[in-house]
């Protein structure tokens, strides 16, 4: 083989190598390129997952917001405090005026124009008077009568309730009381017609050392108010008994005049008090003092007024007909 032939194939050779040197680079640069576009793809695909995440749970927190506020807002509704029927009654009459003077005059002959007003400090919600007549008959002995009517009137309350079921309550509790004086012999109950909402009539004999005392207790309630009338009579110092027949009709026509009184107050009806001639009673601290505890606290208030304060009375007029 001459020179010229081993040059033109070494120039052949050597070119191919060149073309192929070429070729590897090319290859190796597009390799790393893809490389490249591969790791550029891969935080583009995390943010776009991100970005779809986020989205979803901003709707997510939205459905949940707007779930809960629902929820929340029946709760609230579902927890308001309920409503209470309001009372039907808003005050009293005057104690000392809700029975007329005609009355008085029958029942207390000797005490009719001399009414003592309980004290109270809310007379709107609680009020009573009493009235007290010693008939002397010198040598003949006396005849003593104690009439006392107390008003208590019950609020309407979300805690306690309404007015009328608490009256209610008291009512029961009055009439209760007046068949379980201690001591007390031959007690007979009644319901009394005509008369409020609701009266019963409780009557019994009470022994004392003074004299044998004839008690009759009308207990009336009339809407949300109950009223406790107290009327008891002795015969002292030898004179005889009254009539607990005539003492009972008495003392339940005083407490029919005292429910038409209680009524004519909030505007129903005619009074059934004393009238305009009668003599205003004085302020002062008496056997027939109000209940401490106001309605809206306490239906359980017991009215201070008893058949034992009446008995308590009764030495006093002893002592004035020995006298």
């Amino acid at each position: 083989m001459s020179e010229g032939t081993m040059q033109r194939r070494a120039q052949r050779d050597g070119q191919f190598d060149q073309r192929e040197q070429r070729a590897e680079r090319v290859n190796r640069a597009g390799g790393l390129n893809r490389l490249l576009a591969a790791a550029v793809a891969v935080p583009v695909m995390l943010i776009a997952a991100g970005c779809s995440s986020d989205s979803g749970s901003g709707d997510d927190a939205k459905d949940t917001s707007a779930s809960t506020g629902s929820g929340s807002g029946a709760g609230s509704t579902a927890s308001a405090a309920p409503t209470v029927q309001a009372a039907a009654y808003r005050t009293l009459p005057e104690a000392c005026a809700v029975v007329t003077r005609k009355t008085l005059t029958e029942l207390v002959p000797k005490g009719a124009a001399s009414g003592k007003e309980g004290t109270s400090s809310d007379t709107a919600a609680r009020a009573s008077c009493s009235w007290s007549s010693l008939a002397n008959k010198g040598v003949k002995g006396s005849q003593f009568r104690w009439l006392n009517v107390s008003l208590l009137r019950f609020e309407s309350d979300a805690t306690t309730g309404d007015g009328e079921s608490q009256a209610k309550t008291y009512y029961a509790k009055q009439v209760k009381d007046a068949q379980a004086v201690t001591g007390a012999k031959n007690v007979k109950s009644a319901p009394v017609t005509a008369t409020g909402d609701e009266a019963t009539s409780v009557r019994y004999d009470l022994k004392k050392t003074e004299g044998a005392f004839k008690q009759q207790t009308v207990v009336v309630r009339v809407e949300n108010v109950v009223l406790t009338l107290d009327y008891n009579g002795a015969g002292l110092a030898g004179d005889k008994s009254p009539s607990a027949e005539t003492l009972t009709k008495s003392a339940e026509k005083a407490a029919k005049e005292a429910v038409a009184a209680v009524r004519s107050a909030n505007g129903e009806g005619g009074g059934g008090g004393s009238d305009p001639s009668a003599t205003s009673p004085s302020p002062s601290t008496s056997a027939s003092a109000a209940p401490k505890a106001t309605p809206s606290k306490s239906s359980s208030a017991t009215p201070k007024a008893t058949a034992s304060k009446a008995a308590a009375a009764a030495p006093k007029a002893s002592a004035s007909a020995k006298s």
